[in-house]
């Protein structure tokens, strides 16, 4: 007689992973609210630990989160949640943080993902032990001055009626030094972002230049030229912040300096390729 083959009872809760460490103390987990309130709690695996969070499984499939992460309140709320429970991790010792929405079917699963790629966040441990990571961005001179001349010279720089020759060749000069004034602003700003990246990679583990930012995004009427990430060793902090100062005063540029950061740009192989 044929036996039934047993059916597998389906996963009732997913495993939500914000980060993996070498040691983390578990009392402090569960007053950490995190995504969905469930206790934050630690998963071992392969001489590591994850700290991972239970997610209903109907709550835990791609389309889900995608409308839940298309929200920007709920976006804003659980990016705060993620990064709250790796900062509580980082804190007491290094860690590899992992990106929002790291979810696997469930705890088996993400127990065996997470141990394939155990060498990976061994590698990634000792890389940031000890250090943080510092964000510098730079920006191109102001352009409001050239662009609100270059309005000028349009609208009041040639006289109603046909233009004389001699008043047409005004105009055009006059918006051709618009045109060399912001080029030149441009080519400036970009010098000055080699020379920043450059001398602070020289205080730095590893470095990543990092896509630049859409002015939407940063809210600065300024073009970003640099958005550089830094790795730096926890005892020359100082030595970074005032190199950045420096740079500020001499060149006379808008430069943000933004951390310390748990090493976010350097938890991944991309991070690795950074290193000097």
């Amino acid at each position: 007689m044929t036996q039934p083959v047993p059916t597998v009872p389906p996963a009732t809760a997913a495993t939500y992973v914000f980060a993996v460490c070498r040691h983390v103390d578990e009392g402090t987990l569960p007053r950490l609210p995190g995504i969905t309130g469930a206790p934050v709690r630690v998963l071992p695996f392969e001489r590591l630990h994850a700290v991972v969070q239970e997610v209903p499984a109907a709550e835990a499939d791609r389309r889900s989160w995608t409308e839940r992460l298309s929200d920007p309140g709920e976006l804003e709320r659980c990016v705060r949640a993620h990064h709250q429970v790796v900062m509580a991790v980082a804190a007491q010792g290094p860690a590899v943080p992992m990106a929002l929405a790291t979810l696997y079917s469930s705890e088996e699963r993400a127990r065996q993902a997470l141990g394939a790629d155990a060498a990976r966040f061994h590698t990634v441990l000792d890389r940031v032990d000890g250090r943080v990571e510092w964000g510098v961005k730079v920006y191109a001179s102001s352009a409001s001055a050239t662009t609100e001349a270059g309005r000028g010279a349009v609208s009041t720089g040639v006289p109603a009626g046909p233009p004389t020759s001699g008043a047409g060749r005004a105009y055009l000069e006059r918006v051709r030094g618009t045109q060399r004034a912001r080029e030149e602003s441009r080519r400036a700003a970009l010098l000055t972002a080699e020379e920043a990246d450059a001398e602070l990679r020289g205080l730095a583990v590893a470095a990543r230049r990092l896509r630049l930012q859409d002015q939407q995004l940063t809210g600065c009427r300024r073009a970003q030229v640099l958005n550089g990430a830094y790795l730096v060793e926890e005892g020359r902090t100082a030595r970074f912040t005032e190199a950045v100062a420096s740079l500020r005063q001499r060149t006379g540029a808008l430069i943000e300096l933004s951390g310390p950061w748990v090493p976010y740009s350097f938890a991944g192989e991309d991070g690795a390729r950074g290193e000097r």
